[in-house]
């Protein structure tokens, strides 16, 4: 589990994506300072948790299933599993609108993170841990 301080770049869907049904997630709205402080504690919390593909506890977790516990445990909302399932959660927007708590997705959609602030964002680091 690392905090990297890059702006990922903004994924946008793909055609075979778009011909997927979309997963449905209620939007949420979350004061933003109080979702960045919550997300700096899930970072203190995970921090050095190793990546393991298909993981989903602190013994080793990737990327979507990080994203997944966060969004339950800190704003009770169920994201769907996959990042390839979250991707097509939401609407896409610029770095320019990032707000603590969106999504960031890279790697070709390959991978996903949560940004928190000022071009830091949280997620499953297969380097760092």
């Amino acid at each position: 589990m690392t905090g990297c301080s890059t702006t990922p770049p903004v994924q946008t869907t793909t055609t075979d994506r778009a011909q997927l049904p979309k997963p449905t997630v209620e939007a949420f709205y979350y004061d933003e300072i109080q979702a960045m402080l919550l997300l700096y504690q899930q970072h203190e919390a995970w921090q050095g948790t190793p990546y393991r593909l298909g993981g989903v506890s602190r013994s080793g977790i990737d990327c979507s299933a990080f994203v997944q516990i966060t969004f339950r445990e800190l704003f009770s909302v169920d994201l769907p599993r996959t990042t390839d399932q979250q991707l097509r959660v939401g609407q896409p927007i610029n770095r320019a609108q990032l707000q603590s708590g969106d999504l960031v997705f890279f790697r070709n959609g390959r991978h996903v993170g949560i940004y928190v602030e000022d071009h830091k964002f949280l997620h499953a680091s297969t380097l760092a841990g």
